[in-house]
Formats: structure tokens, sequence, C-alpha cells
């Protein structure tokens, strides 16, 4: 009876004798009424309705209780009929991308056909070109991909136009066809819940990026959001439109320079002068493209600015298509140039990957796009009385407040002071009033605000061999292993801008952490939280009754089995009130992996095999040995802020560098702990040890030690090839080999001596000998190389050296010999360098 109730969409009352009689219209008026105020009532409520609606005094409260059963089940199935009805149109959407991809792969499969038949064509006619010089058209005609050289353009909006019509071409190019050969992003699945297509680019200049994806926005409001680039990146500081020219077919061209925030203390921030060119087109898809300006297109030029690399972006930009029942279908491309020359060598990955140029940048669009239009469908208020969007917006704080104090630039009031001889940790202080706006607006507890300036220290180190997700999961759980409480306390009470000392801040009956979550993002497993420091001393009173410190808090990248994905803890003091408007002063630490820059191959390409083919057997060796040992590198950049009174500075510059430093020791012994091959180093081990070619060069070190110095380099007594690997690699002084060449790099190195470099064996021969040492250095070297080749030895005095990442090495002498092989032919240089140590 109740489901044929419920398929009656008249509200039928359910009467003792079997019949079936309808409300009257002021009925199902009164009752719907009461619905929306209490969906399910109990039987005392439905009695009180009764008696306080006349209407209904002729229904008894059976028929009541039915109709209300009734409506609830009319309820659930709209919403499931409206569930079912967007999961229809999404996977409308979806299909209709996958049909697009399958055709764009289609005619990439066939333009790879017609290239390989004409190359094939051109291999066998090799020696009819090499006497026909006729052949260099056909040659010439055969490169569909080469760009064209366009004559140098005006300045004026003819010009310009002209830029934007080239680059939209290119741009819709790349997006929807073959300019580029697109390979599907390394751990992206496609599907209905993805966050959509996402492809990286193989083998074309610079690095680029693509995702097609459905949000719930239209058009128009999509382009906003995306043209409004340091609202949803958070490496972007800032993006000034100096030009706005309309254009005929109702578009508009933008003139845009861009500054980029580097992501570690090693390298330069980034900029960008582009040309921005926005338009619809004929079928009514609205199309944002960029690109930069270049003095060889004879256009508006912006000058260099200090601190900054100039980068360039390729043809890019955003298309986006109405979609059928609402929304919009994108397609975003992403192509740069990131000048990988002007960073240090091991943090180079950083520049030449796709992969994370699809994480930080391409992924990062779509994601705030599904994040507004999910905000949009959802306007209740979450935990603490906040509304997603004010979470979103205090997540961007963080994050943006971290980058400021990491890059520290000058036009921001940062400046750096002196340090204390040894440059690992920097500190830089600012005393502008923007910075201190924040701080100084209020009084504590009747006493005038009192910090004056706020001062930063931040440092970078390499970590070897432990996953970025699982080290800032337990800097994230376990506080009390590196954090020291005495200064949480004195940064919270500075920033609560109150009378505060911290020669007389201590830590009360610490009771620990309480993590309390704030928001919770699944698709990129974004946390922002509440920690609560449980019985901190903010000053000498409170050690009789300690108070409770708050940080708030914002955690990202702790999924394991995201490629390429940057780890982050960042957080900040706050007040219990925590105001949308708080200051923040963020500090916390940045974990980016160096070994994402190893992009999928493409499957398509025979060249790809042919190359591999032609490797040595010791390159093999090195290859097998980077597979195998599961070796990962990362670095880690740490940055804290805290606010003080001027005439302090001397002092609290000298607690933030020790506070740093510890920190740093903290997370090498955690780093340590959690390193899959602390069990033992036999694991590491396994791979070199079964190359015959490390085992024989262990063997010749070894054996030319003794006949130059005449001493045993080992004390081991064992004989076996495998024992004298094994005793070198944990051999306490650093040993490293390089090659004979006019410019010496390094092809061995045993553990001592990765560890000194702070580099792996991987990227052990992309260092040169020069690198490491200073002037002084350089010049002992030469003068003594001549020794080395004719004496077959010599001793160096103690001096200092630089590791892979610009730290300082200090070492108490060193040995240089020259090692021989089987046949007394010179194989290499041999240095050990004796009791060293970082400064």
């Amino acid at each position: 009876m109740m489901a044929m109730s419920c398929k009656d969409g008249k509200n039928p009352i359910n009467m003792d004798n079997g019949k079936y009689v309808r409300y009257t219209p002021e009925q199902v008026e009164a009752l719907e009424r009461l619905y929306h105020d209490c969906p399910k009532p109990s039987s005392i409520r439905r009695q009180q309705l009764i008696r306080e609606c006349p209407i209904l005094s002729n229904i008894e409260p059976k028929q009541i209780k039915v109709w209300f059963q009734n409506r609830r089940c009319r309820e659930k199935q709209r919403k499931e009929a409206s569930r079912l009805q967007a999961v229809n149109r999404k996977l409308t959407a979806m299909n209709k991308l996958l049909m697009e991809e399958n055709d764009r792969l289609q005619k990439q499969v066939s333009q790879l056909v017609y290239e390989n038949g004409y190359f094939r064509q051109h291999t066998q006619n090799t020696t009819l070109a090499s006497k026909d010089t006729s052949c260099e058209s056909v040659v010439t005609s055969g490169q569909h991909h080469l760009t064209p050289q366009h004559p140098p353009r005006d300045a004026s909006p003819a010009g310009l136009l002209s830029i934007a019509e080239e680059t939209l071409t290119e741009f819709l190019s790349k997006a929807t066809g073959t300019a580029v050969e697109w390979v599907q992003m390394p751990g992206m699945k496609p599907g209905p819940d993805s966050i959509g297509i996402v492809a990286i680019s193989h083998g074309c200049s610079g690095v680029g990026a693509r995702a097609c994806g459905l949000v719930g926005l239209e058009p128009t409001r999509v382009a906003e959001i995306l043209k409004d680039r340091p609202s949803w990146f958070r490496d972007c500081r800032a993006v000034d439109v100096l030009n706005v020219l309309p254009t005929a077919n109702g578009g508009t061209i933008e003139l845009l320079y861009m500054q980029l925030y580097a992501p570690t203390t090693l390298a330069p921030g980034r900029d960008f002068w582009l040309l921005r060119y926005t338009s619809v087109l004929e079928d009514g898809s609205l199309v944002v493209c960029e690109r930069s300006l270049k003095n060889t297109q004879n256009g508006p030029s912006m000058p260099p600015v200090q601190h900054f690399v100039r980068a360039e972006m390729l043809p890019s930009g955003y298309l986006v298509r109405p979609c059928e029942g609402g929304g919009s279908i994108i397609h975003i491309v992403d192509h740069m140039d990131l000048e990988p020359w002007s960073v240090p060598e091991v943090l180079r990955p950083l520049y030449e990957s796709s992969t994370v140029l699809a994480q930080k940048t391409t992924m990062a669009a779509l994601r705030q796009l599904r994040q507004i239009a999910q905000e949009a469908s959802q306007s209740s208020v979450t935990n603490w009385g906040r509304r997603p969007a004010a979470l979103r917006a205090l997540s961007q704080r963080l994050s943006r407040g971290f980058n400021e104090a990491l890059n520290g630039f000058s036009d921001e009031g940062w400046s750096m002071i002196g340090n204390d001889g040894m440059d690992d940790v920097t500190i830089l202080v600012n005393s502008s009033p923007d910075k201190l706006m924040g701080l100084n607006l209020s009084f504590s507890n009747g006493f005038p605000a009192v910090s004056s300036a706020v001062l930063c220290a931040k440092a970078s180190m390499l970590l070897q061999n432990v996953p970025p997700a699982i080290l800032l999961r337990f800097l994230r759980e376990h506080r009390s292993e590196w954090a020291d409480n005495n200064i949480d306390a004195y940064a919270a009470a500075a920033v609560k801008v109150g009378p505060c000392s911290l020669q007389g801040s201590r830590v009360g009956n610490f009771g620990g952490q309480v993590i309390l979550p704030l928001a919770h993002t699944v698709e990129h497993e974004e946390f922002l939280e509440v920690i609560k420091l449980e019985g901190v001393c903010h000053s000498p009173e409170d050690a009789i009754m300690p108070r409770d410190v708050f940080l708030l808090q914002l955690c990202c990248g702790m999924d394991e089995n995201a490629v390429g994905t940057c780890a982050e803890l960042i957080f900040a003091p706050i007040d219990a009130t925590f105001a949308d408007d708080a200051p923040l002063l963020p500090s916390g630490f940045r974990i980016i992996p160096l070994d994402s820059g190893k992009e999928a191959s493409s499957p398509n390409r025979t060249l790809d095999l042919a190359s591999a083919l032609e490797v040595g057997a010791g390159n093999r060796a090195s290859s097998d040995f980077s597979a195998n040992s599961g070796c990962t590198r990362s670095v880690m950049t740490i940055a804290f802020e805290f606010a003080f009174e001027s005439h302090m500075q001397e002092h609290v510059a000298s607690m933030a560098r020790q506070y740093i430093r510890s920190i740093i020791s903290s997370v090498q012994r955690v780093a340590l702990a959690l390193s899959p091959s602390h069990q033992g180093s036999q694991a590491g081990l396994r791979s070199p040890l079964g190359t015959p070619e490390a085992q024989t060069l262990a063997r010749w070190i070894c054996q030319s030690y003794r006949n130059y110095l005449g001493v045993e380099l080992l004390k081991s007594s064992s004989e076996g090839s495998e024992s004298i690997l094994k005793t070198l690699w944990h051999h306490s002084d650093a040993i490293m080999c390089c090659s004979l060449k006019a410019l010496p790099v390094f092809t061995f190195a045993n553990q001592a001596g990765l560890d000194m470099l702070e580099t792996t064996l991987v990227a052990l021969q992309d260092i040169t000998l020069e690198k490491i040492f200073d002037d002084h250095g350089r010049k002992t070297l030469c003068s003594e190389f001549p020794q080395i080749m004719q004496q077959g030895f010599t001793c160096l005095q103690g001096g200092i050296c630089l590791s892979s990442m610009g730290r300082p090495v200090s070492y108490e002498r060193a040995v240089s010999w020259k090692v021989l092989n089987e046949e007394e032919n010179a194989h290499c240089i041999c240095f050990m360098f004796i009791n060293w140590s970082f400064v």
C-alpha cells in the first residue's frame, strides 16, 4: 500500500475502508509548509499539528503519518533522479572528451606512420641524396612541425593582433591537434570521478602539460577565474595588466607582466612578459591564449627585473566550451621554457619536468574550478563557523605568506643581516609598515603593541632516499620530535601583540598537540586544521597555570602515490578567537621531489629503443642501480618567521639561527630513521655489488693506492672483490674518482663521498671536479695536477670545498692518486678527503 501511495503524485489519503481520498489544495499547501519545518514529525508532533492547523482537523494522525512518509519518499526519489541526471551529463561530456582524444590520437598515429614512411624512404636514398642537392627541398618539405620564421612585427595594434592570431592558431593546434605529442601522465587514469584527462609533452622544447575536464561553471565564469592567476596558482606573486586593446572581432588583447615565486632558497624567481588574447570562436567556444613577447617580434618590451630570471611562455591557454545541461568543457595547455640553466644542477629536474608543471599549474587550475563549483552548490557553514570560500582564502593566505618569507624580495621590505660566518641559514628582517600592519593594529590586555619588525630564518637541505609524503606525515603527527615549544610560545605571544620576552618564555607542563580539522579536499589531499598545543607558557606568569597555543596549519602532499607532488606543512600562530583577518606569520616546510623529472617515454617512437641499444655497459649498470636501489632525492626548504621588538634583533636572530639548525639536525635524524635502507645498508649495495665494473674499479683503486703510497687503503684482510667494494663503500673518508678529461667529471664515489657532495650515484656524473673547489683550491689543484700524473700521487693541505647544494665542506687534508687498470694505463684520478665535515 505504501508503494502505491508513493507512486501517486496527488497525495491520496489512505482510508480504513480501502478507498483513497484526495487532499484539498489548501491541505497540501499547509502540509508542505509543515514538512519544510519538520520533515519527520513524531507522533506527539503530528497530533499537535492537527490541533494548531484547523484545516487539518478532519484528518487522522495516522493519515498525517502516511502523508509524511510519502512526501519523504518522493523527496528521496527526486534527489536520486537529480543525482543520476548529473552523473549522466558528466558521463556524456566525458564520453565526448574521450572521443575527441581518440580522434586526436588517430590523427597522431597517421602522422607518425607518414613520418615513418618518409624517413624510411629517405634512408634508402641516402647515397643519392648525398650526390644530389636538389633533395634538400624534399627534406625541408617533410618537416611539418617547424615553426615558420615570421618577419618582425611592430608594436601597433595591427602588429599585436597579428601576434595574437598566430598565438591562437598555435594554441588550438596543441589543445585539440597534433602539434605536440602528448602522453598520459603517470598515475592519472581518466574516468567520471577523476579530475580530468591529464597528459604531458614528449620530445618538444621546454616543458608542457595538457588537461581536459568538465566543470560545473559557465564559460565566462571559468575564464574570469583562470585569468585571475594569483587566486589559484600559489606560486604566482603578481600579474599586472599594463595595457588593454579591443579587437574588431569583439576580443581583447592584454599586455601582462607576471612574476612567479621561487620554490626554494636555492633558485631565483621567474618573470614573464606576455600577450594575452581573449576571443570567441565561431562555434561559441571561449578562448584565452597567451605567449611571451620577445625582442625578435619587434613588439613592446619589458626590461629585465632584478632577482628574477626572464622565462618564456610558449603558446598556451584555455579553450572553454559550453556543455549541454550546464557547465563547461575545458581544455588547458601550459607550455613553458623555465630557463633551467639558471639553477644548480641538482635542482634542474624541477625546471625540466613536464610532470611538475602539470601538478603545480595545469591540475591546480582544474582543482580551483571544481572547488569553486562545489562551494557554489554548498552554502552550508563548516567547522568553526567558516564557509568553504573563507577556508580556501585562509589556505591561500598561509601559502602566499610562506612564499613571501621564503623569497624575501627587497621591494616588500626584506633585507639580509649579517651572519655568524656560517651561511647555511639565511636571516632576513622586515620592518616595513605593510608587513607590520596586521600586527600592530590593536592592544592586548591594556598594553600597547610592541612588535616593530619581523625576522625570517630560512635554509634548504638535500634529502636522500626518504619519500616526501612519509616524512611530512611524520612532521605533522610528531611535532614534539622537532619543534621547540618554547619558540612556539614566544611566537604566539608576539603575534598576540602583548608584552613578551624570549628569556621569560618557557614550557610548562606540556601536554602534547591536538589536531582540530577545518577542511579537507579529497582529490588533492589538502588539510586545513587548527593545532592546539596544550599546556604551554606564554610568559613567566603562566608557569603556575599554563595556557594553550593555537596554530593554523596547512598540510598537503601526503599522498605517496601522487607523481611529482610537492609536500608542504605551513603553520602560523593565531589567537583563540581566530578571526578571518587575523595576522598570520607563516612558517614551515616544503619538500620537493627531484626525481620526478624522469618523464614517461613515448610508446610510438622506435628511435627511443634504438637510442637505448647504443648505451654502453657502464651507463646501463648505472641505470640499473638507479632503478633497483629505490633511491630518491628531494630538497627541503625551511622558513620560520618571528615578530620581535627592534632592540632584540641580535638576540632573536641568534635564537632563530640556532633553532633552524636544530630543526635541520632533527629532520636529518628522522629522515635517516624513515629511510627504507635504514634497516641495513646492504640493500642499497646489492646493485653496485652485482656490477663487475664497480668491483673491478674498487680493486684498481686499492692496488694503485698501495703501489704509489706503499700502504694499504683498506684495513680488511679479505681478498674477495665483493668484500673490497663493500669495505671501500663504507670507508669513513670520502673517496671519489674523476675521469681523465679536459674538464674532469666524477664517475664513482663511496657513501661518504656521496654524503659530502650531497648527491647520488646517478647524479654524480653531472658534477665536475672544478665545481667543488673554491678559487684557492682550484689553483692548488692546477699546480699539483702535473705531479699526480708524473709521480702518481700528491697530498693536499686542508681547505674548503662545496657540495652540489652549495654548502661549504671543510677537510683536514686530501690525498690524490692515479688509478691504473690491468694494462697499467691511467684509468682515472682518485681523491680521498680525510676528516671532512659541513661548516
